[in-house]
């Protein structure tokens, strides 16, 4: 029987991986993808975008909002995988992209379940990460972590981001190192000499520019790694089968800003910059209304790093408004604050 591979496509908050998946979707070149994405939170922002880039409504995209993808095999993920298996004749892969809060490993696992395991494999898990991020520590709180560790010598574990980072490295079949343009060679050199020292022997390491991959090298991996869990070391595990308890940071929340228009992007942006200083804020991603533009804009950063660009015009009938979810730690925040 033949099984369906799956490629997961995981990696921290705003490395690009919705950027890379939206790539692979428009360069399917006949291939039929199913996406099933995981977007942290209430509000799917990264599905929205996915779906402006297939250039069809009804393209075959599922989006789960109930937080890590993990947690939620039972109410949303099993079911919606059991819902692509009775289409599987109309499937050729299935890629998930995960949310940048999720653990790959208990994924991986979770295809060994009964239901699940005649009929789908991991192809391969791929891991983005961010060349500037990797390169200023700003994927986890180093600054806090070291002022602990100064103040108590008893203390040498990892912040919970520090560790789904090093999870994600050692999880990997494929790294790709994003925004390969914005370091030069040498500090480029320094980053893939770390992420050689964090991943499994023979995983490959791949520079990337605007999530501009061939598909070639993406997907056909035929890793099988739900049969290769032993040697994917996971520094946080996670036994996710039915009444354990699972250890999450609940003070990672998502909040949403809302507002009518935006007048000016740069002055936004300033804003939005004045923000993620004032409080811990590990993404901001949204939709923004330009007044008398036909097209809808993207915002994303991370850290103090913004980009923003338009991706489709407004549709007939859409209500028009600035939209951004932002996701940080002990989040207190308001449309009135901007």
């Amino acid at each position: 029987m033949r099984k369906i591979p799956i490629t997961i496509v995981t990696g921290f908050l705003g490395v690009g991986k919705t950027t890379l998946v939206h790539h692979m979707m428009k360069n399917a070149n006949g291939k039929r993808i199913a996406l099933l994405v995981n977007e942290f939170g209430e509000v799917g922002v990264d599905g929205e975008i996915i779906k402006a880039g297939c250039g069809d409504d009804e393209c075959n995209l599922i989006e789960l909002s109930n937080g890590c993808i993990c947690c939620t095999v039972q109410e949303e993920f099993l079911p919606s995988m059991l819902e692509l298996i009775e289409r599987k004749d109309d499937i050729d892969h299935i890629v998930i992209e995960t949310s940048g809060l999720a653990m790959p490993k208990p994924l991986v696992r979770a295809v060994n379940w009964p239901d699940l395991k005649p009929h789908i494999t991991i192809d391969s898990v791929i891991t983005v990460v961010d060349a500037v991020g990797v390169a200023t520590g700003e994927f986890c709180d180093r600054q806090r972590v070291q002022e602990q560790r100064l103040a108590d010598d008893s203390l040498d574990h990892e912040t919970p981001i520090e560790e789904l980072f090093l999870d994600q490295l050692s999880c990997a079949d494929l790294v790709l190192v994003s925004k390969r343009d914005l370091v030069d060679d040498q500090k480029f050199e320094e980053i893939s000499s770390y992420v050689q020292q964090k991943i499994r022997a023979n995983t490959k390491v791949i520079p990337v520019v605007n999530g501009e991959v061939s598909n070639d090298l993406l997907l056909g991996i035929e890793a099988s790694a739900e049969d290769d869990l032993d040697n994917r070391h996971s520094i946080h595990e996670h036994h996710h089968e039915h009444g354990h308890d699972h250890d999450h940071d609940d003070s990672l929340v998502t909040e949403l800003l809302e507002f009518p228009e935006t007048s000016d992007i740069k002055q936004l942006v300033k804003e939005m910059t004045q923000l993620v200083k004032e409080h811990e804020i590990y993404r901001i991603k949204g939709f923004v209304n330009i007044p008398n533009k036909p097209m809808r804009m993207i915002l994303q950063g991370v850290g103090d790093r913004f980009d923003y660009y338009f991706d489709r015009p407004w549709k007939e009938g859409e209500i028009r408004k600035t939209h951004l979810v932002v996701i940080g730690r002990d989040l207190k925040l308001a449309s009135t604050a901007i």
